[in-house]
C-alpha cells in the first residue's frame, strides 16, 4: 500500500467506492439500487458542506446544488459540472478492496485472484509509469467509472471557494443510473440551471470528448417448438439453435473486440433461455446516422427472414434507441473545445478529442437544451476487474474543471 493518502481528492474517492451503487435494469425503483441513494446523501451533504446554495436531493436520487457568481461576475452564463454515482452491473461493486500502488511498469498481481494488470494487455498503462494508481484485488470493479468524476467535481469546488477563485455562477449535478442508459430519465434541466456544461465522465485527462455512438437496444425473442428430440426430426425448432443462426446472420467483423474510433457494431450482450424459449439482447452502435439506421434495419431484414423460414411467430425483434450523437449540437457551439482545450494546455497536457465509443448523461443532456461534452477523470478499464485510476491524474482533472472555470470568467466577463 503506497503513501499517497494525503490527496483530497484520492480521500473522496476511496470514501465513495465503499459504497455499492451498482445499478440494475431489471429493478422497477428509481434509482435501481438503494446505495445510490446513500451516495446521493454524501454528496449532498458534501455540497453544502463545501459552500454550495440551494442543495437538494430528489426522492429519485438526482442531486444539485449551486454556487453564486464572485460579485460582478453574475453575467457570466451558468455553466455546470455532472457525474454520475452508480456503477457498471458487468462486474461486482460490493466489498470493493482497493489496493494503492505506484506504478513502475511491471505486471501488477490483483490481490490473489490471479489476475495480472500489466501493458502487454493493456498498453496504455506505459503512460503512467511513475504514477500512483488504486487497483482492485481482482474480484470487483473499482468504481472509478463515475466515483472519480464525483470526487473531482466535489474536490474542485472546495478549493474554488477555500482559495476565493474568481468565478461566474456554477452548477453542479449527480445523477443515478447512467450505465444502464436511465441517467437522464428524471433530470430537471430547470433544477440543474445551467446553459452549457462538462460531465466528467472519460478516461485520460487530456480528451475532450464531444462525439459519441448513437445507440440502440434490439432484444429478439425466440420461440421455439418443443418435441421430444426422440422424435424431433421435421417437427423441433429449437429456440437456441434459431439464436445461433440468428447471430450468425450479423456481419461476423462488426463486433466490439474487432472495432474502433469510428466504426460500429452490433454487440450481443446477453443470451439466455432454453431449447424451447431465448432471449437475445443486443447493442447497436454507430456514429454516423445513416450506419446507424441500416444497423436497425439489417435486424429486422433478418428477423423477418427468419420468420419467413421458420413461421412468423417464431420469433420477434423489440427496438429501442437509446441516445444520440451529441455532435450534432456540440458543433454549433465551438467555444466550448477551445474552454477546454485551453484548460488541458494550463494543465500541462496536449489537448485531443476522439470519439466515444459509448455514450454519456452529457449527450442526451445536450438534447435536452444543455450543449455537454464531456472531459477524463484518470481511470481507465471501465466496467471490469482491471479497472484502475490514476491519482495525479485525478488531481490534474480537478486542475482542468478549476481552469475552465477560470477560462469562463475570462472569455464572459465584462471588461
Amino acid at each position: 500500500m503506497n503513501t499517497h493518502t494525503d490527496s483530497r481528492v484520492l480521500e473522496k474517492f476511496l470514501k465513495y467506492i465503499k459504497i455499492n451503487t451498482r445499478s440494475s435494469a431489471g429493478s422497477d425503483t428509481v434509482p435501481s439500487t438503494p446505495g445510490q441513494l446513500e451516495l446521493a446523501g454524501i454528496l449532498c451533504n458534501e455540497l453544502k458542506e463545501a459552500g454550495a446554495e440551494n442543495v437538494l436531493m430528489t426522492e429519485k436520487g438526482y442531486v444539485y446544488g449551486f454556487l453564486p457568481a464572485t460579485a460582478g461576475l453574475e453575467n457570466v452564463p451558468v455553466f455546470g459540472f455532472i457525474a454520475h454515482m452508480d456503477t457498471s452491473d458487468a462486474a461486482s461493486g460490493e466489498n470493493i478492496k482497493p489496493d494503492i500502488i505506484r506504478y513502475d511498469g511491471t505486471p501488477v498481481p490483483l490481490g490473489t485472484s490471479g489476475k495480472i494488470l500489466s501493458e502487454t494487455l493493456f498498453p496504455d498503462l506505459a503512460e503512467l509509469r511513475g504514477d500512483t494508481l488504486v487497483v482492485t484485488d481482482g474480484t470487483t470493479l473499482l468504481g472509478a467509472d463515475d466515483k472519480g468524476g464525483c470526487a473531482e467535481i466535489i474536490t474542485a469546488l472546495e478549493k474554488i471557494v477555500k482559495e476565493n477563485i474568481p468565478h461566474g455562477p456554477l452548477a453542479f449535478a449527480f445523477t443515478p443510473d447512467e450505465e444502464i442508459g436511465c441517467g437522464m430519465d428524471h433530470f430537471e434541466v430547470e433544477k440543474f440551471g445551467a446553459a452549457f456544461a462538462f460531465t466528467l465522465d472519460g478516461g485520460k485527462v487530456n480528451l475532450y470528448e464531444y462525439e459519441n455512438f448513437n445507440a440502440a437496444g434490439a432484444t429478439i425473442l425466440f420461440h421455439g417448438l418443443p418435441v421430444h428430440p426422440g422424435s424431433a426430426k421435421g417437427k423441433m425448432i429449437n429456440a437456441l439453435s434459431l439464436a445461433w443462426e440468428f447471430h450468425s446472420l450479423l456481419p461476423a467483423e462488426e463486433v466490439p473486440e474487432k472495432t474502433e474510433n469510428y466504426e460500429g457494431f452490433y454487440f450481443l450482450h446477453e443470451l439466455s433461455g432454453s431449447s424451447s424459449e431465448a432471449k437475445a439482447q443486443y447493442l447497436l452502435r454507430d456514429h454516423d446516422q445513416k450506419k446507424f439506421e441500416a444497423r436497425k434495419a439489417k435486424i429486422r431484414e433478418i428477423t423477418l427472414l427468419l420468420q419467413e423460414k421458420y413461421g412468423r411467430n417464431s420469433l420477434e425483434a423489440i427496438l429501442a434507441d437509446q441516445y444520440e450523437n451529441m455532435a450534432e449540437v456540440m458543433e454549433k457551439y465551438p467555444f466550448m473545445k477551445e474552454l477546454a482545450f485551453d484548460a488541458i494546455k494550463e494543465a500541462g497536457f496536449s489537448p485531443a478529442s476522439v470519439p466515444i465509443r459509448g455514450g454519456t448523461d452529457g449527450a442526451r443532456l445536450s438534447f435536452m437544451g444543455v450543449p455537454c461534452p464531456n472531459l477524463g477523470t484518470g481511470g481507465g478499464n471501465y466496467h471490469g476487474e482491471y479497472e484502475y485510476i490514476s491519482v495525479e491524474k485525478m488531481e490534474k482533472s480537478v486542475e482542468i474543471i478549476i481552469n475552465i472555470v477560470k477560462g469562463t470568467v475570462k472569455r464572459f466577463a465584462k471588461q
